[in-house]
């Protein structure tokens, strides 16, 4: 008698009842059976168990810096593969990138398509506001990708952008990765009042400190692109890609699917004359930290990175033993962000075995800007790991420096608050949680040395108060509860509480 696995079942009875048809139904998995798909075809029986992020857990992660390996062997992103060692920007261009891309596209974030559907975009609405004093125009967009590939898969890109309704010429637009307003009325019904009154903040927003220095401002919501779950990767823009298929071991994550929608946003700001769509930046938290990073290293018309906690998979460096850990990314909760081919570094692989490390991600972001956030471990708690992230900003310096920039000018380790932006890679751990609020007012200062059209002065800037942790919006300010970042709201049982917590 012939046993064959549930997924593998799926896709038998999927066949039968295909037909003629050019469009098959799209495969419906769980998180847990496409992990273990990806398992098989890795010929991988199991995967180490990643450490919790509760300090009391008998299988917590490591807090201590005294327990950290002081020596990471990280890959030189200045050596080629064949030993020979980078000394100009030449080589650097035509030979060690494509090599790096070439690692994190196959082992880590996985290959987008070389043809990707066109997208079109539609304003849906246009309307004039008047945010803390300053009238914008608003503009509600959707991004409609061509579906006729596999009519069966639909992906409506959720865009907004507004700009200084006064403004003479094109201005600057930063651009974040946010929440549905749909997820945040559900969240908001989970908080106590106390919190909500935080989310709510007392003082101007990211949104309100980008006006006053003559920007406008976008936020895009990623989930719309691609499902932020293992259970969505056969639907969003990946799903129809492969038409309803699951994935292949090299194929796209959603971290790389989201950079992909910020990259079409940016098409679209090319077209809109209100926007300088060669002074836009791109901003995110937590896991948008992570794919604002990865739409900073593969799409060069970034202009600045604003890089929030995005931990592993982000700026942390992965060899580093502290906080959250190669097999927690793996895992059936998260590994959907990664290629396949990342599941093997948590089963007969280790991230010592990494062809690359976060350094160099940052790295392919040379010679732009970009600036790394943290918050402090006694309030947003260590499992971002902010040495880890500035230890990535560190390894990065050699490439910035390679191509004429200047890097972080020092490899020690700063007190907190001391905001290090005098180069052209900049890191700033402030006191608050999970969150980029407090590093806005820096961000916008070194973010004025590159986008300067547009600024009226700089004592605009300097009216925002520096370091207000409730100066923020309610995607802002998240406290020290990454729980609370899933657009997938997790079931109310303890083991779902308990795996979302531990979520970036």
């Amino acid at each position: 008698m012939v046993i064959l696995r549930p997924w593998l079942s799926c896709l038998l009875l999927f066949a039968l009842f295909l037909g003629p048809s050019d469009h098959p139904p799209p495969v419906h998995l769980t998180a847990e059976q496409d992990h273990q798909r990806l398992l098989e075809l890795l010929h991988i029986a199991s995967l180490r168990r990643g450490p919790d992020g509760d300090p009391k857990s008998p299988n917590a992660a490591n807090f201590d810096e005294s327990k950290v390996s002081g020596n990471l062997h990280l890959p030189d992103p200045l050596v080629l593969k064949s030993g020979e060692k980078v000394t100009t920007a030449d080589a650097w261009w035509n030979t060690r990138r494509p090599e790096i891309v070439e690692d994190f596209d196959r082992e880590i974030y996985g290959r987008a398509p070389r043809e990707t559907p066109k997208v079109s975009w539609e304003v849906v609405t246009t309307t004039t506001e008047v945010n803390n004093g300053v009238p914008v125009i608003t503009k509600k967009l959707a991004g409609h990708v061509d579906n006729s590939s596999y009519p069966l898969a639909s992906v409506d890109i959720q865009l907004t952008l507004a700009t200084p309704a006064k403004a003479a010429d094109p201005v600057p637009v930063m651009m974040e990765f946010g929440l549905s307003p749909e997820v945040w009325e559900v969240l908001k019904k989970r908080l106590s009042e106390a919190q909500r009154a935080a989310l709510a903040g007392s003082g101007p927003s990211w949104q309100q400190q980008v006006l006053a220095m003559g920007w406008g401002y976008a936020t895009l919501i990623p989930t719309s692109v691609q499902a932020d779950s293992g259970a969505g990767l056969t639907e969003g823009v990946i799903g129809l890609v492969n038409k309803g298929q699951p994935r292949k071991l090299d194929d796209w994550g959603a971290l790389r699917a989201w950079a992909w929608g910020a990259s079409r946003a940016l098409d679209y700001f090319e077209s809109d004359k209100a926007v300088d769509a060669k002074q836009v930046g791109i901003a995110g938290l937590s896991r948008y930290g992570k794919a604002a990073l990865l739409a900073m290293a593969y799409d060069p018309r970034f202009a600045i990175g604003f890089i929030g906690s995005s931990g592993a998979g982000g700026a942390k460096i992965l060899r580093r033993n502290f906080g959250e850990q190669v097999e927690n990314i793996a895992s059936a909760a998260e590994y959907h962000w990664m290629a396949g081919n990342f599941l093997k570094y948590a089963g007969p692989l280790t991230a010592a075995d990494l062809p690359v490390d976060a350094h160099e991600l940052i790295a392919l972001c040379a010679p732009r800007p970009v600036f790394i956030s943290s918050g402090s471990q006694q309030v947003e708690g260590g499992w971002v790991d902010a040495k880890g992230m500035f230890l990535g900003a560190v390894g990065a310096g050699p490439v910035y420096r390679l191509l004429g920039k200047k890097d972080l000018g020092t490899s020690e380790f700063p007190t907190i608050e001391t905001a290090l932006v005098d180069g052209d890679i900049a890191f700033r751990q402030h006191r608050g949680g999970h969150t980029t609020g407090p590093n806005w007012p820096t961000f916008l200062t070194f973010a004025s040395r590159y986008f300067r059209a547009g600024v009226k002065s700089p004592s605009d800037a300097a009216d925002v108060q520096q370091d207000s942790v409730l100066d923020v919006g309610p995607e802002e300010q998240l406290g020290s509860h990454p729980a609370l970042l899933p657009t997938r709201i997790p079931p109310r049982d303890a083991k779902a509480t308990s795996v979302a917590s531990n979520r970036l």
